[in-house]
């Protein structure tokens, strides 16, 4: 928002950018970008970006987040949308120092050099203490009138918010599911048993409790009303749908293929997750394409299947 205003402040039009993923959305930066009449285009990258998440050329952050590739690649990408949106270099809010990690002065150089587009790439809030990038040496910005801000504290940010009246705006969270621990731990679950996901199972792996209950099966158990009805919504025609018979439980949904053993398991978290007495016989309702089946099943602990939890 700041570097936006910084240079609409120079009589030059600005075009809000959001590369849009299963791993982040673009809520937040839509209202953003309304709070200040800022033009705002949502992106979607998932195909791209997917292929830097499972191989990232310069390695992965505190968990699943490859930050030095992917803002590399959002820069590309912005870099290959220049003629389309008739537009002459790109911007970034990116402050030097305020994420030791990806925003360093090394990390801010590599990413420039590797999007292919690092002499037009401008950071507004940092320019005096980088190297002039085009846009300031042939001025279309003028660098005397960009900011020096660096380092981890943000009182320099929210006081020049003040100075433009910007009352609202995000906390420093990016809002990255990459940088979750417990969902970077079922992202790396599901590359280790799935060479190729579909973009739904990403976005699986957002909902519910996850079992990994064999090398070839996989059980996602909603936790309300609510998941229960995503789940049954990214669910396809050959993924198995289970759920209690005969008492109120969760929709479970199971990816992969099923043994008749694996199957016997997956209906025993079924009734272990369902309001059935524990210890008590109780019957699973089983559907897949169109075919539905029961199966009998002794609801057990929860605790029993602790170690299959992601």
């Amino acid at each position: 928002m700041l570097a936006a205003e910084l240079i609409r402040a120079q009589g030059i039009d600005v075009l809000a950018l959001f590369f849009e993923t299963p791993f982040f959305t673009s809520q937040k930066a839509r209202k953003s970008a309304k709070s200040i009449d800022l033009p705002f285009k949502v992106k979607h990258i998932a195909e791209r970006h997917l292929g830097v998440v499972k191989s990232p050329k310069h390695g992965y952050g505190g968990n699943m987040n490859p930050c030095i590739d992917c803002h590399a690649l959002m820069f590309r990408i912005a870099g290959e949308m220049l003629e389309q949106e008739k537009a002459s270099f790109i911007l970034s809010g990116e402050v030097l120092g305020q994420r030791p990690m990806s925003q360093n002065r090394k990390s801010l150089a590599l990413v420039a050099s590797e999007c292919g587009y690092g002499d037009i790439l401008l950071r507004p809030l940092s320019a005096k203490h980088l190297p002039e990038t085009t846009p300031e040496k042939k001025a279309w910005v003028n660098r005397d009138r960009l900011m020096d801000f660096q380092g981890r504290s943000r009182k320099p940010q929210m006081e020049m918010a003040a100075r433009l009246d910007i009352k609202t705006y995000p906390t420093p969270a990016g809002g990255c599911l990459l940088t979750e621990k417990a969902f970077s731990r079922r992202l790396k679950d599901l590359f280790s048993f799935q060479k190729n996901p579909e973009i739904r199972e990403i976005e699986l792996l957002k909902l519910g409790r996850h079992f990994r209950i064999s090398p070839d099966a996989k059980l996602v158990v909603g936790r309300n009303n609510k998941e229960n009805e995503e789940l049954r919504a990214l669910g396809a025609a050959y993924d198995f749908i289970l759920t209690s018979a005969a008492d109120p439980g969760p929709t479970v949904l199971g990816l992969g293929n099923f043994t008749d053993i694996s199957l016997e398991l997956a209906a025993a978290v079924t009734a272990a997750y369902s309001d059935a007495e524990e210890g008590k016989p109780t019957t699973v309702r089983v559907i897949k394409e169109g075919t539905e089946k029961m199966l009998m099943s002794r609801s057990p602990g929860k605790e029993e299947f602790k170690g299959y939890m992601l």
